[in-house]
């Protein structure tokens, strides 16, 4: 498994937060809210501001009616949808991030390619979970705070997913954060969750549409995990060699 990258030692945190950073994060924004991007779409940058993008596949996966459709909703700035439907098929959104390198200053401009299959899609259809998982180079395992079988899934979830031998990317997100009244998962629960997997857990609740307070912290935990593993891949071979760039 991959290690877990501590916060900030790649890159800067909370980088949208600074003022040098507002021309980059105005790209995905239009009239105050957070852009749509379609699969062939991305950010217009002006000349002067140089950047590299970067390519990535997420895959979301967690059991049904952990909020795997509005995770991805929340990450890419859209309507969170008010009544929970499960996904019949394969669902793809695009979000766009920008990051600063600590080390040299560069910025990068991630693309996250999230892919979300409804739970029983995934276990109707053989051909589901291979789609979704050829050529990911992450996963984020989702629970819902007012279902504690969802957490006690998570480790299942990880073995049916992945192999104890995969270079790729593993986080935990924790859903329905807002949701204190209901809560059926506690702080002691998810601590030793960690403690046991060793994989860190985010929390997200609440309605963030068009801001970037809540997600910021794993949008920036999931890049730089992402740019860590390329660099290990690549053994630090030039950004413009490896495969991720375009």
């Amino acid at each position: 498994m991959p290690p877990v990258v501590p916060a900030g030692s790649l890159i800067v945190t909370d980088w949208h937060r600074n003022r040098e950073s507002k021309e980059y994060f105005k790209r995905i924004f239009h009239n105050k809210k957070r852009r749509q991007f379609g699969l062939l779409e991305a950010p217009v940058m002006p000349p002067h501001l140089k950047v590299d993008n970067i390519c990535y596949k997420i895959f979301i996966s967690g059991k049904s009616g952990v909020g795997k459709t509005a995770l991805a909703a929340r990450l890419s700035g859209q309507e969170i949808p008010s009544v929970h439907y499960e996904t019949t098929g394969i669902e793809t959104t695009v979000v766009f991030w920008p990051v600063k390198l600590k080390q040299n200053g560069r910025v990068l401009f991630f693309r996250l390619l999230i892919w979300d299959c409804g739970d029983n899609a995934l276990r109707r259809f053989d051909h589901m979970l291979p789609s979704c998982k050829e050529q990911v180079d992450a996963v984020l395992f989702l629970f819902s705070y007012t279902d504690r079988t969802s957490l006690e899934d998570v480790t299942s979830q990880i073995a049916r997913v992945t192999d104890p031998s995969d270079r790729i990317v593993k986080l935990v997100v924790g859903t329905k954060f807002d949701l204190i009244m209901h809560a059926d998962v506690s702080d002691d629960d998810v601590a030793r969750f960690e403690e046991v997997s060793g994989l860190p857990v985010f929390s997200v609740g609440g309605d963030v549409t068009g801001g970037l307070g809540e997600v910021a912290p794993l949008l920036d935990s999931l890049t730089e995990h992402l740019w860590h593993q390329d660099c290990i891949t690549a053994h630090s071979v030039p950004l413009s060699e490896t495969a991720h760039t375009n």
